[in-house]
């Protein structure tokens, strides 16, 4: 008889998968989600191919998306499409609940994932609030796509005399030597919004020496608390007495001015705020998905925002 757990992470940039059977837990990544298109579809094709090119069957899967709209809402149609008799339970769950659960388990407070994207995510005693993951159009503010386009952009400013000079403009020419026809080439890759994101570890890398890429850096920081205070605000813990937990998992805020600009920032507008060390990411709270019917005082921000099969 198969058993198992396998929890799935479904980011931009890749999808992470952790098989835990046993004493045995294997780590995989598979390329990343394209919000533009189904999501389902494309969780199952990188399921079933963890199956079969990684002997990965197992009886729960556990999943936490981006992209997962009302109409994706919907694990058994997940179960369908994953091509495995063994499996016989599905959690399926927007992103932000994952990573929440990943950061701060059961207890009341705010968690902002920055990564390719970003989503915020606020639990109080009454209410849950998200603020953006509206995506890299419509939002995303902070996030690595921001900081990469808001650093590309800078750089071309510099490239043209619009702008002030900047180490970045010469990074970017490390990329595509000829700016001029830089443009064309990134709006026909595939793989343009990672690519994009990709160029906040540049500006992260220069915010020590070049004051255009620590300006936003500075600025991504600063908006990242603004959402993570208006989450806040939104379940009404801006205010409340004692300390209010908040965690900032994911890469952008790995990087030491987007953290200390979000730092002093949220200090400034949430003075209670109290700033969690989480070494919790998405996998692990795709874990803890699966063990929610155990976990009462979570049922309701997933009933929300997830489904299981």
């Amino acid at each position: 008889m198969v058993s198992g757990l396998l929890s799935v992470d479904g980011g931009q940039t890749g999808i992470k998968m952790r098989f835990e059977h046993g004493d045995e837990t294997q780590e995989l990544r598979f390329p990343g989600v394209q919000t533009q298109e189904p999501v389902l579809p494309q969780l199952a094709r990188a399921i079933n191919q963890a199956i079969a090119e990684h002997n990965a069957p197992s009886a729960v899967i556990s999943v936490g998306t981006t992209g997962l709209v009302k109409a994706e809402h919907d694990a058994r149609q997940l179960f369908e499409l994953i091509d495995s008799p063994a499996t016989g339970q599905i959690a399926l769950a927007h992103d932000s609940v994952t990573s929440y659960l990943g950061a701060l388990g059961d207890h009341h407070g705010v968690v902002v994932a920055a990564g390719t994207g970003v989503v915020t995510l606020a639990v109080g005693h009454d209410a849950v609030a998200r603020v953006d993951g509206w995506g890299h159009i419509m939002g995303d503010i902070g996030s690595g796509y921001w900081i990469g386009q808001q650093a590309m952009d800078a750089a071309m400013r510099g490239f043209d005399g619009r702008g002030p000079a900047t180490a970045l403009t010469d990074q970017l020419a490390a990329r595509w030597p000829d700016l001029t026809e830089a443009y064309i080439e990134l709006q026909a890759m595939p793989e343009r919004v990672a690519t994009v994101a990709s160029f906040a570890q540049v500006a992260a890398d220069l915010a020590a020496t070049d004051a255009i890429a620590a300006q936003i850096c500075a600025r991504a920081g600063s908006e990242l608390a603004n959402s993570a205070a208006t989450a806040l605000r939104r379940v009404a813990l801006s205010q409340g007495a004692g300390p209010v937990l908040v965690a900032g998992i994911g890469g952008v805020l790995a990087g030491e001015y987007v953290k200390n600009s979000f730092a002093q920032e949220l200090e400034r507008l949430i003075p209670a705020a109290q700033l969690q060390d989480s070494s919790g990411n998405g996998l692990d709270g795709a874990q803890r998905l699966s063990r929610l019917p155990e976990d009462h005082a979570l049922q309701e921000l997933v009933s929300r925002f997830g489904t299981q099969r």
